[in-house]
């Protein structure tokens, strides 16, 4: 049970006699972030599963990806069994207040969850290259490709259209050698065969709009709850550059789109990144320093993250100093690599003259914890040996029935599921390329392909008219953009596709001044 009260989120605790030695996460020290780390089996789920319990309780909503298919439970209601009824009273923990949460399903694939999609100008360049494991040279044509299509007006929102731009570079690659610098036709295949392995990864269904609206995932219930946003990952994480390619995605929309608060009396919303080492594993030095970046000033955005892997020897040292929260659970010594982790996990943490904490961590019981939190000043705790209290709710997986209730009931529900296709730099290429051909077929002399034509003209004029009418609405909505944390009526896709295409076009209007200031935080084009 994971309680509140004025000391914070009871994690876990131990039995002292008439006075139980308690944990207690502070929710001021929320947004200073935290690690939960262990071996496989050693109750790192509960342990995820008990702190979501507590943000909820507190009115914060929380994101967490569900690697095993098993933290669904979390919607329903917990029930007393035999094993549960033995663990409480052999370890002398408090009986749960059994509750069910409120609970959004997401899948990037649509399938266990509402549709989530991103924009290939929102993810840029930087985040493609990482995904297409791209080198460095390739890299930098990439960033090329994007900044012709700024240049020209194209809008960069599925994977046809950046086939389609790559593709209108390489076979016009002299035209673009003295403005933009040489563009290697091996590049370009090398980029192409990349976006069509992320093709059969199923990348075509997180490609497009309507983009996911952050906001969507700062919710509370009729009881002042915050909604719990659960990502399907078990089949994501057969494409691991995807996934951990998404969440950083998430975590620099939830840096550009927040505003500067400064420290709070509890986060604006909580993101658990699950199987952190996906992260982190041959990044280039560039990106980590992006992710380090990210992760010390979206604290200010009152925003907590949470890593949570196996090994502490996964997250990089400058990523690691951020981290004020630990949760240890066991490491077992087995290799030399093991014993260095153990090693380096004690002396992370802040000692504690009555334990051992290197002996400790390797004897931890399952659902056993070495916890160091921060106190009200801002400084570690000592560290404490508990145990992990068990969760309010269900322990395990959501029936079919259950998930299609929850889909149904669900406040975004029938928002992104139907995907839209609007005009962008696979139409308007193509529009160019329909232009030459009766052109050529008379005779006639074809416009060079790198001058902007009628088609590209009109289509950037018609995409500012558009948004005349909505863009009042969207203003008089950044109120409940920057609030969080309150229940919003539901949007219709027709409203949620207008919302898309002005964003857009509000991206497209300042994809240079971001570029600049923030340089891209992520090197996306924002459009």
């Amino acid at each position: 049970m994971a309680s509140f009260d004025e000391a914070g989120i009871l994690i876990g605790q131990r039995q002292h006699g008439s006075n139980p030695l308690q944990c207690f996460l502070r929710p001021d020290k929320a947004n200073r972030h935290g690690l939960i780390t262990g071996a496989t089996g050693t109750g790192k789920t509960i342990t995820l599963q008990t702190l979501a319990e507590g943000f909820s309780r507190n009115g914060v909503p929380v994101f967490l990806a569900d690697i095993k298919g098993d933290l669904t439970g979390i919607s329903q209601l917990g029930i007393g069994t035999p094993k549960l009824s033995n663990i409480i009273a052999e370890r002398a923990l408090p009986t749960p207040e059994f509750a069910a949460f409120p609970t959004t399903l997401w899948d990037v694939f649509g399938i266990q969850g509402h549709p989530v999609r991103a924009t290939v100008s929102d993810l840029g360049p930087l985040l493609l290259a990482r995904m297409l494991n791209l080198n460095e040279t390739q890299a930098g044509v990439l960033q090329l490709v994007f900044k012709i299509a700024d240049d020209d007006g194209l809008l960069l929102l599925d994977l046809k259209d950046l086939r389609a731009m790559c593709q209108h570079v390489g076979d016009n690659a002299s035209s673009y050698t003295t403005e933009y610098g040489n563009v290697s036709a091996a590049s370009i295949g090398a980029i192409q065969r990349g976006l069509m392995q992320i093709e059969g990864q199923g990348g075509t269904k997180f490609f497009g709009e309507p983009m996911l609206n952050i906001a969507d995932f700062m919710q509370t219930d009729t009881r002042g709850w915050g909604v719990l946003n659960i990502l399907a990952a078990d089949k994501l994480m057969n494409s691991p550059r995807l996934y951990a390619t998404f969440l950083l995605w998430m975590l620099s929309e939830l840096f550009e789109t927040l505003p500067e608060v400064g420290d709070l009396d509890k986060p604006k919303m909580v993101f658990f990144f699950d199987e952190a080492h996906l992260l982190f594993n041959d990044a280039p030095k560039v990106l980590i320093e992006r992710i380090e970046l990210v992760v010390r000033l979206v604290r200010s955005k009152g925003v907590g993250v949470y890593f949570v892997t196996q090994n502490p020897l996964d997250i990089p040292d400058t990523v690691l100093a951020q981290l004020g929260n630990r949760v240890q659970h066991a490491l077992r010594a087995f290799t030399p690599r093991d014993q260095k982790a153990v090693k380096s996990a004690a002396e992370t943490m802040r000692a504690n003259p009555a334990l051992d904490i290197s002996t400790a961590i390797t004897e931890l019981a399952v659902g056993e914890a070495l916890v160091s939190l921060l106190d009200d000043k801002g400084r570690p705790t000592v560290t404490e040996r508990v145990y992990v209290l068990p969760p309010s709710s269900q322990i395990g997986p959501i029936t079919a029935e259950q998930r299609k209730q929850l889909l149904e009931s669900s406040i975004v529900a029938g928002v992104y599921e139907r995907a839209v296709d609007r005009n962008s730099a696979f139409e308007a290429l193509k529009g160019r390329a329909d232009q030459r051909m009766p052109a050529q077929s008379k005779g006639g002399m074809s416009p060079p392909d790198s001058a902007p034509t009628q088609t590209g003209q009109s289509s950037r004029s018609s995409s500012a008219d558009t948004t005349q009418a909505p863009e009042r609405g969207l203003l008089d909505g950044l109120g409940d953009l920057f609030g969080g944390g309150t229940r919003r009526t539901r949007a219709s896709a027709g409203e949620q596709m207008i919302k898309s295409a002005a964003s857009a076009v509000g991206r497209e209007v300042g994809r240079q001044i971001i570029r600049g200031v923030l340089g891209g935080i992520f090197g996306g084009s924002r459009r």
